[in-house]
């Protein structure tokens, strides 16, 4: 449950939120919302940020969303590269980024999909090779479905080393800024109406200084867990505040509608949908709670089996509302002048991103419950 701290912050955010609405300029929503704080809330308060956690930065997300401008960076700047900066960064990186990170000044994007590799982290293809004689470090790969990389100063890049004992590659994670050579980008078209656009990255023989490196070179898993639990519990975030958002409209339009002689939100039919819609999303919620707890405790096992559900109940919350939603308006439900009809789309987001729901069911399975692997 919300603490007095967590109230306010919601009331907070939804107020701003309420100011810009859907359709705003997110670009001006970012910077408002992170001259207030509310980017940095999970960054350490000695580098520009709030102290918080997960807990409040995904508080921030969700009450965004459920006034309709959810900003979709926030599941990568703040939360995936700014956690693992701020966890494994050397005191250089941190003071280059997190101020910067905290209060929406510079924005930094993500890269770990791949065209061939899917939701295998073990197929990864793009390398890190050292420069013997200079000490760089050298990136040759692709990745796909890459969001916000035009308006990001840098991406964290998900590369392999070669581990020089065993010989096997281990992931290690890179700063690319936006205009280094070699590093190209392109467009995704995509049937999707959002802000933030997708690309796919090309690393030609990318230099980079030795100090491009986050953390230990042998951490590994360790440290790429460490950004991809808060992605997750982010995910969930922006689901339950974008189911919200539909439903609070279809609740509105069924308190209005009158076709006979009551409102059609009188009708069982319209209304215990939308109740159980109302109950998914608060059941889902509550998951993500425990999972944004269990990673600020400092619980990285446990929070990886409650971010994984939060984010499937979440994003299965979510598909539900918005469809809901849009078959209690009808017609109107597929009008631009409502604004739902693009969140159909949108919805599928949370199942699809960034783990699929079946990805999610395996580690349920495996992790969980004990069952062998398939894989």
């Amino acid at each position: 449950m919300d603490t007095e701290d967590h109230k306010a912050l919601r009331e907070a955010v939804s107020a701003l939120g309420k100011r810009h609405g859907r359709g705003s300029d997110p670009t001006q929503l970012w910077s408002e919302a992170g001259k207030l704080g509310y980017l940095g809330v999970n960054l350490p308060e000695e580098y520009g940020g709030g102290g918080g956690g997960i807990s409040e930065l995904s508080l921030v997300l969700e009450e965004l969303g459920a006034a309709g401008c959810p900003l979709l960076m926030m599941v990568v700047s703040p939360a995936i590269c700014g956690t693992v900066i701020a966890r494994f960064g050397t005191d250089a990186q941190k003071q280059t980024w997190l101020p910067a990170l905290a209060d929406g000044s510079r924005l930094m994007a993500f890269g770990i999909t791949e065209p061939d590799a899917g939701s295998n982290s073990h197929r990864i293809t793009t390398t890190a090779r050292r420069d013997q004689d200079t000490g760089d470090w050298i990136l040759t790969g692709r990745k796909v479905f890459i969001s916000g990389v035009d308006i990001a100063d840098a991406t964290l890049i998900v590369g392999r080393t070669e581990d020089a004992r065993t010989g096997r590659l281990k992931p290690c994670l890179f700063i690319v800024p936006r205009d280094t050579p070699g590093f190209g980008r392109r467009l995704i078209d995509m049937e999707l109406n959002a802000a933030e656009k997708q690309f796919e990255l090309t690393l030609d023989d990318v230099r980079l200084p030795a100090d491009a490196l986050v953390g230990d070179e042998d951490a590994g898993l360790l440290q790429l867990f460490a950004g991809l639990n808060p992605e997750r519990i982010m995910t969930a975030a922006f689901a339950i505040g974008m189911g919200r958002y539909a439903l609070a409209r279809a609740v509105e339009y069924a308190r209005d509608r009158q076709v006979w002689k009551t409102p059609i939100g009188a009708h069982q039919a319209i209304a215990h949908p939308l109740a159980q819609a109302h109950i998914e999303l608060e059941l889902a919620r509550l998951m993500m709670q425990k999972a944004a707890h269990l990673y600020d405790a400092g619980d990285d096992t446990g929070a990886g089996e409650a971010a994984n559900m939060a984010k499937y109940a979440a994003g299965e919350a979510c598909v539900k509302a918005v469809d809901q939603a849009v078959h209690t308006l009808g017609g109107n439900g597929l009008t631009r002048e409502y604004g739902l009809a693009q969140l159909i789309t949108a919805a599928r987001v949370a199942r699809i991103a960034p783990v699929s729901r079946e990805m999610i069911l395996n580690y349920v399975s495996h992790q969980t419950l004990g069952l062998p692997k398939s894989y």
